[in-house]
């Protein structure tokens, strides 16, 4: 089965010098794969052109006026600019000419337009968006909501588990994710009733409930998949991130300081640079918009060339293992 990989190559911070250059890369290492780059043709050309050229017959161009920027509201997003890049990549999923689509554009607006072109799918109330946050077993836990869904009553947390549950499953190939609610505490009596009302339902269900958990067990990795709603979710993405370019300044401005801090540091090269390494947000790149009929991969919108391509081969992954497909039969109904 070949996939093919629709890219709104105009979206994100870097825009074609970091989405072409990353196709690429993601077509070297997939050779049963293909991607249709949408965007300015003349720019397109030009960047593809610096490519391999064995690899331009796997390379479709599709002409877009408009680009999404990264703050448009969602409204001019979605109903102004009917020719932006974003929405004609993404209508290549609507119209079976892709198996996935990504883009490192505003957040708020593909999901606006990936819900108004895709729909959700059957059984499902809310999409959600997932990604996964690096831990200290090396692995990642997969967290949602990340923010699509401010205020969520306890079916929808219940399905955004049974989703996760079900794209662990198929495209990280984990048979039995073990599933936590993000609370303020373990016991069972704490937390809002939000939250007791969806552990109840966790319990009753035949997912691999754990049980609540706290903020650090995500980075302890306590749990494969965190459930909660997309404000607390969306606040502990950003303050995770927050923390972490914090910790990376604060490191490289000690390490600065002297001569001999200097000389310190490279000696504390090696071990330093496997920590980055475990912590390297760029490898977990690419977030799931899950519950939509089609396959769309949300990328880091300052991602680089690496962490680009890593989105790619998420997008691939899910499409190859029939993600979409997995969790509307997990629902009971069909994907299309």
């Amino acid at each position: 089965m070949s996939v093919t990989i629709s890219v709104d190559a105009m979206g994100g911070d870097h825009g074609i010098a970091v989405t072409i250059p990353a196709c690429c890369d993601f077509l070297h290492d997939h050779p049963d794969a293909n991607v249709i780059v949408v965007g300015d043709p003349s720019l397109l050309a030009e960047a593809i052109r610096k490519c391999d050229a064995s690899l331009s017959g796997r390379i479709q161009v599709i002409g877009a006026s408009e680009v999404v920027l990264m703050d448009d509201p969602i409204e001019v997003a979605l109903r102004r600019k009917k020719d932006s890049s974003m929405r004609v990549a993404i209508e290549q999923v609507q119209e079976g000419k892709a198996d996935a689509v990504i883009s490192a554009g505003n957040t708020g607006a593909l999901m606006a337009i990936s819900r108004y072109i895709l729909k959700t799918l059957d059984g499902i109330d809310r999409p959600a968006i997932a990604t996964a946050i690096p831990n200290e077993l090396g692995k990642g836990t997969t967290v949602l909501d990340l923010g699509a869904n401010a205020d969520c009553e306890p079916i929808h947390l219940l399905q955004f588990a049974q989703m996760a549950d079900v794209m662990l499953r198929v495209v990280n190939g984990n048979p039995n994710p073990s599933i936590g609610l993000l609370n303020i505490g373990e016991e069972v009596i704490k937390g809002n009733e939000v939250v007791k009302q969806t552990a109840e339902l966790l319990r009753q269900s035949n997912l691999n409930f754990y049980g609540n958990v706290e903020g650090n067990d995500i980075f302890k990795g306590t749990t494969d998949i965190v459930v909660c709603d997309g404000f607390v979710g969306n606040v502990v993405l950003k303050a995770s991130e927050g923390l972490a370019k914090m910790m990376s300044g604060m490191i490289r401005q000690e390490f600065g300081r002297s001569l001999l801090t200097k000389l310190m540091g490279l000696a504390a090269l090696l071990p330093l640079g496997r920590v980055r390494k475990r912590v390297d947000h760029r490898r977990y790149n690419g977030a799931v918009l899950l519950g939509l009929r089609g396959c769309v991969i949300k990328s880091h919108g300052s991602a680089d060339r690496f962490a680009f391509k890593v989105a790619l081969d998420r997008a691939y992954d899910a499409a190859k293992n029939q993600m979409v497909d997995k969790i509307a039969e997990s629902f009971g109904m069909r994907s299309a």
